[in-house]
């Protein structure tokens, strides 16, 4: 029987089962760019009293309890989705909406993170130009390229994957061996980057929830779902995304901080700008002056522009969505150009949003950001408690009450004491996004009478996801 090539946005197909579980876990891995752990480590610095490492390990208990609940959901509810689609299924439509609406801020945000980043690399390259300058430069390519095509980058976030993983080697060995030719804390075996007496949980709490937006991206393989080989992965996939990520950051975290025992050096002259932007390049250029701050900033400069093609699309595709289904304005939202088949408003809409980079610091932006993504956490391990120990009745044995009920119950408790200490103003910021998300579903369903439409249906778009081959015949 003869085959053809069918998009999915036209045919209401599934998507193949063709991705294996470490391919999985490198989609995750590269969508979380490992290379950030250096971008943000000035800032956490200033804020932990140089107890980074101590932050890292916060965020990475608070995840892997979080990534345990995600992969008891994600068996469950198999289906592409993330923390909305868990919560709508779980609990209620009406609270998924508001679930997936104060996720947008990640979504939106998340292109400006990289712009940002990007940003802060070239001013290090290229001091006597203005920053505003590469940031729109940077727009304008990325909204260009994803504008004429919305084709998947798997392949490439893997190349761009282990070369940030090989050059971050080449990073801990060289400052191994300044450390130990007394260098630094002159010592690779030291408790001072997770304790010392100038520190306190206060301040490690207020780092954790800076850097655990560097994990954001384990709970995307979730969207990755319905293209496992076999879904029984998918838990697996989650926590060792977290695990290996976790581990990736704690060490580079841990010989840093001890090669930089004081977040001083980073802000010569008591400037400022170089602890609320990245630091990247500065580390670079302070363990291996110009080549290995050319190299580093190459690496994370690769990892960041795949991570933010990626997050742009991304966004663009979750517009779409809500466009066709009339959660937004459908003939804006929901249009797709004919002649390059990408959703062009969204994209062009997302490009001039990351232009608001020009006045913004990383730090802020990615204190908005982990407002949403501590509010999905937070309610994924809730949904696990509605879905089992409620919906189900799982709540039995022993085992069942400390699967669905304990576990989850730490998970909510450790995300939600990083939500209360988030930066005031994005608390501020977010509280007001989530307001105007009540609003928003109060005329959409009209008074909360009318069913809430979904906006992660498993549409996809031409040119973007995969697609399936079929019959001529059924064409």
């Amino acid at each position: 029987m003869a085959m053809k090539t069918k998009p999915l946005a036209q045919g209401g197909g599934t998507l193949r089962r063709n991705l294996g579980l470490w391919a999985i876990v490198g989609l995750g891995l590269g969508y979380m760019t490992p290379t950030v752990v250096f971008d943000t480590f000035g800032m956490v610095a200033r804020d932990t009293d140089n107890v980074v490492p101590a932050a890292y390990l916060v965020a990475l208990v608070v995840m892997v309890f979080t990534a345990i609940s995600y992969g008891k959901i994600s068996s469950a509810i198999p289906s592409a989705g993330s923390a909305y689609t868990y919560v709508r299924e779980s609990i209620h439509p009406n609270l998924g909406f508001m679930v997936g609406w104060t996720s947008l801020i990640d979504y939106v945000l998340l292109p400006m993170v990289n712009c940002l980043i990007i940003r802060s690399y070239l001013e290090a390259l290229f001091p006597d130009i203005p920053g505003w300058i590469w940031v729109v430069l940077y727009c304008i390519l990325v909204t260009s390229i994803i504008y004429m095509t919305m084709r998947g980058t798997s392949n490439l976030n893997m190349i761009l994957l282990v070369f940030s993983i090989v050059v971050m080697v080449v990073f801990v060995v060289l400052v191994v061996a300044q450390l130990l030719r007394g260098e630094g804390a002159s010592t690779i075996a030291s408790a001072a980057p997770f304790i010392h007496d100038g520190a306190t949980m206060g301040a490690v709490l207020m780092g954790a929830t800076i850097v655990c937006f560097s994990f954001i991206g384990f709970d995307a393989v979730t969207m990755y779902a319905e293209e496992a080989k076999d879904p029984k992965v998918m838990p697996k996939a989650i926590l060792l995304t977290v695990l290996l990520g976790g581990a990736i950051f704690l060490t580079a975290a841990y010989v840093t901080q001890l090669r930089f025992p004081d977040w001083n050096e980073f802000a010569p002259g008591g400037d400022m700008q170089y602890v609320e932007d990245s630091t990247l390049p500065v580390i670079g250029e302070l363990v291996g002056g110009n080549v290995l701050m050319a190299v580093l900033t190459a690496a994370g400069f690769c990892a960041t522009l795949a991570s933010g093609l990626a997050s742009h699309a991304s966004v663009s595709r979750m517009l779409l969505v809500m466009g066709r289904n009339n959660v937004l304005p459908q003939r804006a939202f929901g249009y797709i150009n004919p002649r390059t088949h990408t959703p062009t408003f969204n994209i062009v809409l997302v490009g001039a949003i990351s232009l608001l980079a020009i006045p913004f610091t990383l730090e802020l932006i990615a204190a908005w950001i982990n407002y949403g993504a501590l509010i999905a956490f937070t309610f994924v391990n809730i949904s696990v408690i509605a879905w089992f120990a409620i919906r189900k009745g799982m709540r039995r044995t022993p085992r069942e009450i400390f699967s669905y009920i304990v576990m989850p119950g730490i998970g909510m408790l450790l995300t939600g004491l990083l939500w209360v200490n988030l930066h005031s103003d994005a608390l501020t910021g977010g509280l007001i996004w989530t307001a105007l998300g009540v609003i928003y579903l109060a005329i959409i369903t009209r008074g909360f009478r009318k069913k809430v439409v979904a906006f992660d249906e498993n549409q996809a778009v031409t040119g973007f996801n995969k697609v399936v081959k079929v019959p001529v015949d059924e064409i």
